[in-house]
């Protein structure tokens, strides 16, 4: 993999125009920002559904989009985002689609479970039953698709227990091949876009700091999956987080998704930062063209 920088652009998430008019709603400006991320340095791209579509898991939506993207820029990589409730083939069957479609080679597992809501007024976690619930047994069954399907599992790892999953899996030497991790290191701002009634979104998992890198980090010990870093709800260039990470061979997740700082970047902006900051490392970016081939995979359309 040698010392490029693998730049994952997450354009949307369920961020508003409210929050920042620069991030892509509709289905035309995810596909220009999807195409002009690749541009920019992105080997990949992540989308959540347009406005209009009938859920987070509309395929049909999805692959409107990646074969307008992939039309543009032939061999990017896509993935969508993955349903919070329903059956396991409600949540995660338009990935399968979308694979068995020849328009994503990538599989997203949250590898655990956790408490994901708003703030009451004094801070408290305002009372709730929802659960993000991802089981053993499911996250058993997605990587059991992974393989069937020769996609690339992409791991969000909100807290540390979903690093000990993926790292149990790896030392049993059961991991799909071409996975990538994402560190979701919690900024002051929770998960973006997810307040509501005037209430903020609570906060989750580790802060963007180097004391919680390095406790990531001696988790992920010996196991060789690359990793990189989210700033959720957070700047992750100004907080510090993606400077330490790439100056540690580290790799960066990036855009209007998890962002929430003081600027009103684009999407392009946040990508083209994050290859400014691997240049000035000697670290270039891994073109959408090279990625797979730089996760170990193969196209299926060779």
């Amino acid at each position: 993999m040698g010392d490029e920088l693998f730049i994952d652009a997450a354009i949307n998430g369920v961020v508003r125009k409210d929050d920042n008019p620069n991030v892509p709603r509709s289905a035309d400006e995810i596909v220009d920002d999807a195409v002009a991320c690749f541009d920019a340095g992105a080997a990949v791209v992540h989308p959540h559904e347009p406005d209009g579509a009938t859920s987070n898991v509309d395929v049909d939506a999805y692959a409107e989009i990646f074969a307008r993207v992939l039309a543009e820029v032939p061999g990017a990589l896509l993935y969508p985002t993955v349903g919070g409730k329903g059956t396991w083939d409600e949540r995660w069957g338009h990935v399968v689609a979308l694979a068995e479609r020849g328009l994503t080679q990538i599989g997203p597992i949250d590898a655990g479970s956790t408490n994901l809501g708003v703030r009451l007024p004094d801070g408290r976690p305002a009372p709730s039953e929802s659960v993000y619930d991802n089981s053993y047994a499911y996250i058993a069954h997605l990587i059991d698709l992974c393989w069937e399907h020769q996609l690339a599992p992409t791991f969000a790892i909100f807290e540390p227990t979903f690093l000990h999953t993926v790292v149990a899996y790896w030392e049993a030497g059961q991991m799909p091949p071409g996975a990538w991790l994402k560190f979701y290191m919690a900024g002051h701002g929770g998960y973006p876009g997810t307040g509501r009634n005037g209430m903020k979104p609570a906060r989750f998992g580790l802060p963007p700091t180097e004391k919680a890198l390095d406790a990531y980090l001696e988790i992920l010990g010996e196991c060789p999956i690359p990793w990189g870093v989210s700033a959720m709800g957070s700047d992750l260039f100004v907080c510090g987080i993606a400077e330490l990470a790439v100056s540690r061979g580290g790799h960066l997740h990036v855009g209007l998704e998890s962002y929430n700082g003081d600027r009103m970047p684009t999407n392009v902006e946040l990508v083209e930062e994050a290859v400014a900051l691997g240049r000035r490392h000697g670290r270039a970016p891994v073109p959408t063209s090279h990625a797979l081939a730089w996760l170990g995979l193969r196209s299926v359309a060779s």
